[in-house]
């Protein structure tokens, strides 16, 4: 069963006290802001994630594979955040969060190649590479393009936003232009107008170059 929100940022605060050397259930807490329970911890080791060694809660081979994943989702959403919106620190993290969450698996590498391979967050601490970065992508998948090429009579499925601004993000947001979302081009012109579930949606040329999609079916 694939944890939730909440195991998961257990995960990522067990991976961030393993980094200092410290895995005790004590140094787990301190890593993380929801305050973790021990039946947390208990529920990550049922499920076969974690390993109690004494005083020493550790991660099993699939534990550590998937709490590996998770921080370089959430440290690559932190640069993100940090080149585009240029936030402070407690906003990055606010907003890091809640791209890590929506962050589909099959952009990251998309992300990371944005970025140009990025290697700290930042704060300094240390991304953990992906295939992309072994390979030394320099260009990003032609398969994930901006909204505004697309045609009217497409249809695709929301990767990620590249907001102009913080606010463009909440308000894109609000609409329920969430990364997972799959909608269809109406018109380009005067305005770019997108359907999505019950949603109708006018937006400007720029805005739609600033919302990147993957094509799932063609006119």
């Amino acid at each position: 069963m694939a944890p939730n929100e909440r195991q998961e940022e257990v995960l990522e605060a067990i991976w961030m006290a393993s980094e200092k050397k410290e895995y005790s259930a004590e140094a787990i807490k301190k890593e993380c802001s929801i305050g973790i329970l021990d039946a947390d911890l208990s529920e990550l080791e049922k499920n076969g994630l974690l390993i109690k060694s004494g005083d020493k809660i550790l991660f099993s081979k699939d534990g550590k594979s998937l709490a590996e994943m998770l921080i370089r989702r959430h440290r690559l959403a932190e640069v993100l955040v940090h080149t585009i919106l240029k936030l402070k620190n407690t906003q990055m993290e606010e907003i890091a969060c809640k791209v890590e969450h929506t962050l589909l698996p099959e952009i990251e590498e998309s992300i990371c190649t944005l970025l140009g391979h990025p290697e700290w967050a930042p704060d300094g601490t240390a991304i953990p590479a992906g295939k992309c970065c072994g390979q030394k992508l320099r260009t990003v998948a032609s398969v994930v393009t901006a909204l505004s090429e697309l045609k009217p009579g497409e249809n695709a499925k929301l990767m990620y936003i590249r907001p102009s601004s913080h606010s463009q993000l909440h308000q894109l947001l609000s609409f329920g232009l969430n990364p997972g979302v799959t909608l269809d081009v109406h018109q380009t012109s005067p305005a770019f107008c997108i359907k999505f579930g019950n949603t109708e949606l006018a937006l400007d040329k720029d805005t739609a170059s600033n919302i990147f999609v993957l094509r799932t079916k063609e006119s």
